[in-house]
């Protein structure tokens, strides 16, 4: 599974890369059918979030490592590079910039809600 994940670079900005989360652990479930889960990583906290319409965060680091999960509305992050992406409903990304001078943060046509899950800073994602 791809996944986009925002991080410093060494002028103190940051950037967008692309991380692969192997999902790669398969099991038949009771109906029969094939599931396929990555390994199991763990969180440290989870919490629920409204971002307004109209929100437009100036240049912010990520209060600490967490994966985003879209649960309803559009999301846009800008790094420090100018590159924009857009996350929509049941889209997620890793905001791992803590300590740089961070990325800007947008509502796009109305309000969102988000699903912080904090993840440990020593946690490997990705293969």
């Amino acid at each position: 599974m791809k996944l986009f994940r925002f991080v410093p670079t060494p002028d103190g900005g940051s950037q967008f890369v692309e991380l692969e989360i192997p999902i790669d652990n398969a099991a038949t479930d009771a109906f029969g059918h094939i599931v396929r889960r990555s390994g199991i990583f763990p969180a440290m906290s989870t919490m629920l979030g409204e971002m307004p319409e109209g929100l437009n965060q100036d240049w912010h680091p990520a209060s600490r490592r967490q994966l985003v999960i879209v649960l309803s509305g559009t999301v846009e992050v800008e790094v420090s590079d100018d590159t924009k992406h857009q996350w929509r409903d049941g889209e997620m990304f890793l905001a791992d910039d803590v300590g740089s001078r961070g990325h800007r943060t947008r509502t796009i046509g109305g309000p969102a809600r988000v699903l912080f899950v904090h993840l440990p800073a020593e946690l490997t994602l990705g293969g």
